[in-house]
């Protein structure tokens, strides 16, 4: 998993993966809408497929490069207790300004009725 971290470390190569997300590309059609290199794409496709990313398939002279989620998949069972944790911090902050609410609400109550 630390290769898949180190390849999504990298803006550009998330921008390819959100773009293999969409559909198979083709390495010149990922060219032109990254505005990049041939080289520069076909470097950061290198790093993708060896961290198991993409997937490249051959169609005479052309390369498919194809999203592989096994990894994210990785990566989001990994995150979960994170989330988890991150959700019950919210859930207990809701709660807390949810109780100084009704308190700053019961305050201003017992005022007016003075």
């Amino acid at each position: 998993m630390n290769t898949t971290f180190q390849a999504l470390v990298d803006p550009t190569r998330r921008r390819i993966l959100d773009l293999v997300r969409e559909q198979p590309r083709l390495v010149g059609e990922l060219v032109d809408l990254l505005k990049l290199s041939q080289p520069g794409v076909s470097k950061h496709l290198r790093v993708l497929r060896e961290a198991g990313l993409v997937s490249v398939r051959q169609d005479a002279q052309r390369h498919w490069y194809e999203l592989r989620p096994e990894p994210l998949a990785e990566v989001d069972a990994w995150l979960e207790p994170f989330r988890r944790d991150m959700e019950e911090r919210y859930e207990r902050l809701d709660h807390l300004l949810q109780r100084l609410q009704q308190e700053e609400h019961n305050n201003e109550q017992a005022e007016s009725d003075r």
